[in-house]
């Protein structure tokens, strides 16, 4: 019995004794005169047991047995839950057992046994939240988070994209570290499902930024002087889209929150589909993002897009890719990576002028090829340098002293000499001047 029970049998009893009227006992139990009425006679008929609670100790008819409980708490001892949090707990045992409970029954089961969520929330420092674009397009946030994303604890990064309007997942890719290839794959994912964007926002990892432009002074700055662009700044630049660098981690706010998520859901699902390896994750991937989307993805304010598609003249592979130039020999042949090439056009060697610049287009997709007159060519290895031709060398005439004559004016001339001497310096300039003119005759 509880004291508010207990309260209301001594008022109840101070009733049947006389000691308290029905206003009385309204006003001290808090209660309306009817229900201090219906008290005092149900006392008087039941006994003590009136004011306790009828369905005290009684199950209700839609709480859940026991052996749902005891279900719930197996499932989430199973290696492949063991590290789902609670919300996802409850939607993995939706999708792969058939349990249909709600998200705080779940809470409350594991819970009362002792289960706590890896996902605890802690509290963080407020930062003011920017709002979102309002169009699709508009802004395409990339980045990519290092972690143990399969569970042999093996760390590995995955790049990912997010469209800034919607917060949906556009493209994730999984390499072995972070890198230019992983990049340039989640744009090339966007670009061809979606369209090309306006803005790309990314941090100021080297991919991106040049290290030297910190080191740019005002004076350059304003001279003109200006760093060479990254290969994905080039990329970005060839494609009309503009690169913005992001100063902050809270900056890219809405990326940066995906990573948390994903690094609590996406490895419990690749445990359950029994996967272990990068490729196998890579394909598994387009299927985990429609279904990402499906439940986190927001409807932006304005329906337009704002991507827009891409020429269709332009070759997406030629420009993600690594760019660089050379200077082509003779043979057409050029240099790269401490191996000698030849452009070749239809299987045949194409001429070049030598020590002309071209550009050397490399990449995972289609290997190596050459950018010469805003036309792309193959390349093929070149074993040994053809020998430059050069045109026979005319053997050397033997020189012939040339003696004058006899009447040569520079034998017959007489040389006059000043008669002032300035100093005794002069003089002997002259007379050395003289002593060599009478050496030569």
């Amino acid at each position: 019995m509880t004291q508010n029970e207990r309260n209301k049998l001594y008022i109840a009893r101070c009733l049947l004794d006389g000691k308290m009227t029905i206003s009385e006992a309204a006003e001290t139990l808090g209660l309306s005169e009817r229900q201090v009425k219906r008290l005092k006679k149900g006392v008087k008929e039941y006994g003590e047991a009136f004011v306790i609670h009828k369905n005290r100790g009684r199950k209700p008819p839609h709480a859940l047995s026991d052996e749902i409980k005891n279900l719930v708490v197996e499932k989430k001892n199973l290696e492949k839950y063991s590290r789902a949090n609670f919300s996802h707990f409850q939607e993995l045992l939706e999708e792969y057992e058939s349990i249909s409970l709600s998200k705080p029954s779940i809470y409350r089961i594991l819970v009362s046994n002792g289960i706590t969520s890896p996902k605890k929330h802690t509290k963080i420092k407020l930062h003011k939240r920017r709002k979102r674009k309002p169009r699709r397009g508009m802004l395409v946030i990339v980045d990519a988070s290092p972690h143990a994303w399969f569970f042999n604890n093996e760390e590995c990064s995955l790049h990912g994209a997010v469209d800034d309007a919607t917060g949906e997942i556009l493209a994730l890719f999984f390499a072995p570290n972070e890198c230019l290839e992983g990049y340039f794959r989640i744009m090339k994912t966007v670009i061809s499902n979606n369209g090309v964007p306006l803005a790309v926002y990314a941090d100021r990892h080297t991919i991106f930024r040049s290290p030297k432009t910190d080191k740019l002074s005002l004076e350059d700055e304003l001279s003109g002087k200006r760093v060479k662009a990254t290969q994905f700044g080039r990329a970005m630049s060839e494609l009309g889209i503009n690169l913005i660098w992001a100063k902050t981690a809270q900056a890219k706010g809405r990326i940066e929150r995906l990573w948390e998520t994903l690094q609590s859901r996406l490895p419990v699902e690749l445990n359950i589909a029994g996967i272990t390896t990068i490729e196998e994750a890579n394909a598994f991937l387009a299927a985990f993002i429609s279904k990402y989307n499906e439940k986190f993805a927001v409807e932006p304010r304005e329906p337009q897009s704002a991507f827009h598609n891409l020429d269709d003249n332009i070759n997406l592979d030629h420009i993600l890719c690594i760019k660089e130039t050379r200077q082509v020999d003779h043979g057409s042949a050029f240099s790269y990576g401490s191996v000698y090439y030849r452009v070749i056009r239809n299987g045949k060697p194409m001429p070049i002028i030598p020590k002309v610049k071209i550009t050397v287009l490399k990449s995972p997709q289609f290997g190596l090829k050459v950018q010469y007159s805003g036309s792309i060519y193959d390349v093929e290895v070149v074993e040994q340098l053809p020998v430059k031709e050069t045109a026979p060398k005319q053997p050397k005439k033997p020189r012939i002293p040339i003696k004058p004559a006899e009447n040569h004016p520079w034998r017959t001339k007489t040389i006059a000499f000043p008669t002032t001497i300035y100093d005794e310096s002069d003089r002997e300039i002259l007379d050395a001047l003289y002593s060599s003119r009478l050496a030569w005759r």
